[in-house]
């Protein structure tokens, strides 16, 4: 009996330690998916910014972040998360002056993903806004 029981125990121990490095495993997958996502999202964040400050000087960049945290309450660390709201204060912001600046932005991140990943969002392009074009690049896996 006390065979039997040892045996069980013992086996009953592998089982959860095999479970627990399986878990293990799914865990270490979803958090390389969560940085994946997040050197993404930064990369867009830095993107937008580089370009604004390009186009408008670092005062002006300054003056389209307080307008979209004051009238859309978006800060500058939640425009990869909240494209929509960002699409859309630009565009109130600076009229028709904002497709120009959206277009800069794409054309910059897609250098960054390089040329097949260029490609591939240009195949796709006209079904997607400036909007639909960042999500799909930070998409989450």
């Amino acid at each position: 009996m006390l065979d039997v029981y040892l045996c069980l125990t013992v086996l009953r121990q592998y089982l959860l330690s095999r479970n627990t490095h399986d878990n293990s495993r799914v865990i270490i997958m979803q958090n390389t998916a969560q940085q994946t996502n997040s050197i993404k999202e930064d990369k867009v964040l830095k993107t937008v910014d580089r370009v604004l400050k390009q186009i408008f000087g670092k005062e002006a960049t300054h003056l389209i972040y307080k307008y979209l945290e004051n009238n859309y309450s978006l800060q500058k660390n939640e425009i990869t998360d909240k494209i929509d709201v960002f699409a859309k204060g630009l565009e109130k912001f600076l009229s028709s002056g904002a497709s120009v600046i959206e277009q800069k932005i794409l054309d910059d991140i897609y250098s960054n993903y390089g040329l097949l990943r260029r490609l591939e969002l240009e195949r796709i392009q006209e079904r997607h806004s400036f909007v639909g074009q960042i999500r799909l690049l930070t998409q989450k896996t």
